[in-house]
């Protein structure tokens, strides 16, 4: 993953909204939701919650997929673990690992 596609990824979920939109998918697993019932869990309205989801399939983190009438939203999990993967992939690199955080990993 590059610097600005990681930066436009971390970019999007800086908002609360997408956040809180975004962990929620991530607990209803690989099934996804329907937007219907993500739009019921958050609360917010449809124009809104379409706005926000928007954002979160441009940067790739949330797919959707058509199922006969329904929208179905998903996380994109591949993507997130390479997200978190370019967070932490030169984590302590540098110095000694703080204990709690990823060690080194091996060369």
């Amino acid at each position: 993953m590059n610097l600005d596609d990681a930066a436009a990824r971390l970019e999007a979920l800086g908002n609360p909204t997408r956040l809180k939109i975004y962990r929620t998918l991530v607990r209803a697993g690989e099934e996804g939701l329907p937007v219907g019932r993500l739009q019921d869990k958050i609360g917010i309205a449809p124009s809104t919650l379409s706005h926000h989801l928007k954002a979160l399939v441009v940067v790739g983190l949330v797919t959707q997929t058509r199922e006969a009438t329904t929208l179905v939203c998903r996380t994109n999990y591949g993507l997130m673990r390479g997200l978190i993967g370019f967070l932490v992939e030169e984590c302590c690199a540098e110095g000694t690992c703080v204990p709690g955080i990823l060690p080194k990993q091996a060369a």
